[in-house]
């Protein structure tokens, strides 16, 4: 009776670890329809334009803001567009292999990738950034701006950010 037990507890304890992991990993996660552009914010514009893609890959989820990211080919010149100097890519699932969150976040720092800002506050508090490459590739994942970081943190705002949302 005893090791029944304990494999009806060790059982049941895989059975949720595993629902867990791919609760976490695939069940949040929707893959977006392909994109024929993405938004980005010119130096010194008030709005984001599109701006045309090509070989569109994305994923997002309703579950939390930051889990959008995308893998693209742009022609376009980063230094048209406002720089994001804080930019720190998001891993993404293992099963979305177009994103490596190590690889862009190193050529950011090596200045082989330029960070751009696609659309300031698309959600309150979130930013979608861009990494553009020289060769036309380009990354995009959302990141939590200033403001967003003391709002969610219960704060008020630093001065320049626009009112947050009624709760």
């Amino acid at each position: 009776m005893a090791r029944f037990l304990v494999i009806l507890l060790l059982g049941g304890a895989a059975l949720a670890g595993a629902g867990a992991w791919y609760a976490t990993v695939h069940a949040f996660y929707d893959r977006l329809p392909p994109q024929d552009s993405v938004a980005l914010t010119p130096i010194g514009a008030a709005a984001a334009i599109d701006v045309p893609v090509r070989d569109f890959e994305g994923i997002d989820s309703d579950s939390a803001p930051i889990r959008y990211r995308a893998c693209f080919v742009m022609d376009v010149d980063p230094a048209a567009f406002t720089p994001y100097p804080e930019a720190a890519p998001l891993n993404a699932p293992g099963w979305f292999d177009c994103f490596d969150a190590s690889a862009i976040g190193a050529a950011l720092e090596d200045g082989t990738a330029q960070a751009i800002l696609g659309q300031g506050h698309i959600v309150y508090g979130i930013d979608r950034v861009v990494a553009v490459f020289p060769d036309g590739r380009a990354f995009a994942w959302h990141q939590i701006n200033r403001c967003g970081e003391e709002h969610f943190d219960g704060n008020p705002v630093p001065p320049g950010c626009p009112p947050p949302p009624e709760r």
